[in-house]
């Protein structure tokens, strides 16, 4: 089977999807599947180029045209990949803010129906329309009103014969548009490397990339000294990564209740996975209710880490019933430093089944 993956941008480490892509093409590549990606828009390429990327041993052809380039240069330059070799699947990794700035790319419905070949159509939906949760501006409304109309059009377009999103929530909101679609939980961008080395004396959380704000940080660390007080262990937080404007403000609330802390900043893939491995809990401040949604919380996942959602309050227009078994959703006052159960749904292998099974189907 040959699969082209279209997506926004495919610079290494730069962006989120494209990094999910690369991994999956990478296994289906070990499967003997024939799979590349073309990155549309991409914000890190200064002219059209096909490169190899490798991951995990496996070369993955990539075809980059930049930003800004004309809608017929990116018209010629996706007929030319398709052309020179004929695809079974195109698979649309759909961001909105991928193809747009202002996350309205109204041009792609048209660009991808006019591409000519015997292709099927295969749609993921990293991200659907802004403005879902209640407590959204006016203006997030409005925007992501337009983007509720923008992926009508695209479905209308592409006719596509399977649908994924990693979301819960995301499922059932679809579904209110009338497009039906299937789950596909999604795996970590960091492949797991490393083993445990450490001493089990001490008990390591880790903080890995951005910290989202008004996530309810200091409470936590309130109850986990009080938590702490029945444990014969040190306490330490590990922080990998880039964190964003919030890493001082949490630094300065370890300094304040005198807890252990490293901020390692931005590191190679191995050391991150040895970082996660090494870890007992992964803190995440994704709201509860999207973390399945959270590449940093699959990875976490996928290095066996406990993991407790430390965020903002976050409720979506409907208030859809969500929960997972394997996360700890911490609300203040109410901690417990439990070990969750073991998953291996989001595992790259998995996925990668259950990717092949519905477009087989």
């Amino acid at each position: 089977m040959n699969i082209l993956f279209i997506c926004g941008s495919a610079e290494p480490g730069k962006d989120g999807v494209g990094d999910y892509i690369r991994r999956l093409c990478g296994e289906l590549l070990r499967r003997g599947h024939q799979a590349q990606i073309l990155s549309l828009c991409d914000k890190h390429a200064s002219c059209f180029f096909t490169e190899n990327q490798f991951i995990e041993g496996s070369p993955v052809i990539v075809s980059r045209i930049p930003i800004g380039s004309s809608y017929n240069q990116q018209q010629a330059w996706t007929q030319e990949i398709l052309n020179a070799a004929p695809v079974d699947w195109i698979s649309l990794q759909f961001v909105p803010y991928s193809f747009h700035p202002k996350g309205l790319p109204f041009w792609l419905p048209g660009f991808l129906n006019k591409l000519k070949g015997t292709h099927q159509w295969h749609l993921m939906f990293h991200e659907l329309w802004i403005g879902i949760e209640r407590e959204a501006a006016f203006k997030k409304k409005c925007v992501g009103f337009l983007q509720k109309i923008l992926i009508r059009k695209l479905k209308k377009s592409i006719a596509p014969q399977v649908v994924h999103t990693q979301s819960k929530i995301y499922q059932h909101y679809l579904s209110k548009i009338a497009i039906p679609s299937y789950y596909l939980p999604l795996f970590g961008n960091i492949s797991v490397t490393a083993s445990k080395t450490r001493d089990p004396e001490s008990l390591v959380f880790v903080v890995f990339a951005t910290i989202h704000d008004k996530a309810p940080f200091e409470d936590l660390v309130i109850d986990l000294k009080k938590e702490m007080q029945y444990l014969n262990q040190e306490t330490i937080f590990i922080f990998v990564g880039r964190h964003g404007a919030m890493l001082s403000t949490w630094i300065t609330i370890l300094d304040k209740y005198a807890i252990q802390y490293e901020v390692l900043g931005s590191a190679s893939e191995e050391k991150i996975s040895q970082v996660l491995m090494n870890g007992d809990y992964g803190i995440s401040s994704t709201p509860y209710k999207i973390s399945d949604k959270s590449g940093v919380l699959a990875a976490m996942r996928e290095h066996r880490l406990n993991i407790i959602s430390v965020a903002k309050p976050w409720v979506d227009k409907e208030d859809v019933s969500v929960s997972f078994d394997d996360i700890i959703h911490y609300k203040k006052g109410n901690l417990r430093l439990i070990t969750t159960p073991e998953t291996e749904t989001n595992r790259l292998s998995n996925v990668c089944d259950v990717f092949l099974k519905s477009i087989h189907s």
